[in-house]
């Protein structure tokens, strides 16, 4: 019995037709590759900056509050509570200046439903949510003044709307069935565009105070 043995440590290849089948594909992994390095690299520098940058920001947020911290542990100190009493008399003071009644009726009489009016304003300063106002409507019926409320919180000039009271009005020959009590935040366009200045002239005046 005869035994053929192919001493042969590789088989012949033709690099000339691998290179041309296998070449393109190659360099274009490669490239792939490269590019895929380079945006890694460059997302990683990336990363890198905003965490730097955020804690940029985190440190200035903190040094703020150490700074209001302080002012406000200085203002509640017994000699300078008149100062602060005066600070806030001011602010009191710049807000109520910036209320309009006319520019108020101006603006709801934008959003009034038909078929109900208004009886009263009350307005009132809130430390919270700023100048707040109590309304009085009349009218036929509840429909209207959810209305009113969904028109009130579309507008730019008024905020936190709701019905606080409904009384059934009886024994009145007029055709108003229901009065309702109705509270809102107002926003007057002078308060935004004066808000700067008020905030400037308040920390003058306690600056001077001190």
């Amino acid at each position: 019995m005869r035994i053929h043995v192919n001493l042969a440590s590789r088989p012949y290849e033709d690099q000339r037709r691998f290179w041309v089948r296998w070449g393109v594909p190659m360099f274009l992994l490669a490239l792939v590759t490269v590019w895929l390095l380079f945006k890694m690299t460059d997302g990683l520098i990336e990363a890198r900056k905003d965490h730097a940058i955020m804690n940029g920001i985190q440190q200035k947020i903190a040094e703020r509050d150490r700074e209001r911290s302080q002012a406000e542990a200085l203002l509640n100190l017994t000699q300078n509570r008149s100062t602060r009493d005066k600070s806030q008399n001011l602010n009191d003071l710049f807000e109520r200046k910036a209320f309009s009644w006319t520019k108020v009726f101006e603006d709801l009489e934008k959003v009034m439903p038909a078929q109900l009016h208004v009886v009263s304003i009350r307005p009132e300063m809130n430390p919270e949510s700023g100048l707040e106002l109590t309304l009085v409507v009349a009218g036929e019926s509840r429909d209207r003044a959810e209305e009113l409320v969904r028109r009130m919180e579309s507008s730019q000039h008024f905020s936190q709307t709701h019905i606080k009271e409904e009384t059934a009005e009886t024994g009145h020959t007029s055709t108003d069935q229901v009065k309702f009590d109705i509270s809102a935040v107002y926003i007057p366009e002078t308060t935004v565009h004066s808000a700067p200045a008020t905030s400037a002239a308040a920390a003058a005046s306690v600056g001077g105070a001190l």
